[in-house]
């Protein structure tokens, strides 16, 4: 073998070139899957609509098909021994468990009563909550420009209501005014609860996300195993495979599709690809069921897609 000093100062160099593309090519693949797992997501809501079941129903079986794919896909790449809990991490996923059902359980009551688009970009308001919420219990600093931010995206959050400018949605549900309000408010209270799971998870950073998830979906099924036998079983048919698809795709691959992804990417990159699910819910309302947002509800999305992605950039979270 030939050890001459020119062969061995060549070894550094090569590793300088290799280093940027496995780096370029890892953040490339990073940026497909989140992308993937936003548009998987963004069609959470055909499958709530095509189930036609009760919210709660539908929740339990989506943590019930979860559970399971997770499972087996944590104990498929050997990664079971993460999934064991105990103290304080144990309580603070079954806490988040709650919180992540109650969430669940809203968001799938409000889309049938505002829409799948309307609802999914309310729910997206959360990451002004943990701000909000960040200041006033863990005594956070916030800076003036993080203040404007969240103000802007709550005027963008009333437009997107539709509330103010008599939108195709809330004329649709004209009949129903109060219906279309409740769904709103059921928005605002599952983004509550899904800031509540971001805050919980921020206390125990060493429960990994795919335990965290699994946790949630073990809390969820454990706590509505009640809710088939009290409210109704789906009938045997397609309701079955849309529930399934909740668990398996929504659940199960979407989860770890954009796990994978976020281990690849910076916060900043994490931060607008994120956008890509309400951008797809309502793409996907339109293309499914031809209910489109208003011109003054579209400047709404704009008005808090930039307020939030103002908030998520690193520079503003240091």
């Amino acid at each position: 073998m030939n050890h001459s000093p020119s062969h061995t100062a060549a070894s550094p160099s090569l590793a300088s070139t290799l280093q940027p593309a496995n780096a370029h090519t890892r953040e490339r693949d990073g940026q497909w899957l989140l992308i993937a797992g936003g548009v998987l997501l963004g069609t959470i809501g055909v499958f709530v609509e095509e189930a036609g079941q009760h919210p709660l129903v539908t929740v339990w079986f989506r943590c019930a098909f979860g559970a399971l794919a997770l499972l087996a896909w944590c104990l498929g790449m050997g990664r079971g021994r993460e999934l064991l809990l105990s103290g304080k991490a144990r309580w603070v996923a079954c806490a988040s468990g709650v919180l992540m059902v109650l969430n669940w359980a809203l968001f799938f009551a409000a889309i049938p009563r505002t829409s799948i688009a309307v609802a999914t970009v309310i729910f997206h308001i959360q990451p002004i909550w943990v701000i909000v919420f960040g200041a006033l219990f863990l005594r956070a600093a916030i800076s003036p420009l993080q203040w404007l931010a969240t103000l802007a995206a709550l005027a963008g959050l009333v437009l997107t209501t539709g509330l103010l400018d008599g939108t195709p949605a809330a004329a649709a549900a004209s009949n129903n005014s109060q219906g279309y309000l409740a769904g709103v408010l059921m928005c605002l209270g599952g983004s509550l609860c899904y800031a509540g799971v971001t805050l919980l998870a921020n206390t125990q950073k060493a429960i990994s996300p795919y335990a965290m998830a699994l946790w949630q979906c073990l809390v969820g099924a454990v706590a509505l195993a009640w809710a088939p036998w009290a409210l109704g079983w789906p009938p045997l048919g397609a309701a079955w495979g849309w529930l399934l698809g909740l668990g398996v795709l929504h659940t199960g691959l979407a989860y770890v599709v954009l796990f994978a992804g976020m281990a690849r990417l910076g916060l900043g990159r994490i931060a607008v690809l994120q956008f890509v699910y309400p951008l797809t819910a309502v793409l996907v309302d339109w293309a499914v069921y031809g209910r489109t947002l208003s011109p003054v509800q579209l400047a709404g999305v704009g008005l808090m897609a930039a307020a939030l992605w103002t908030l998520r950039r690193p520079r503003l979270a240091s």
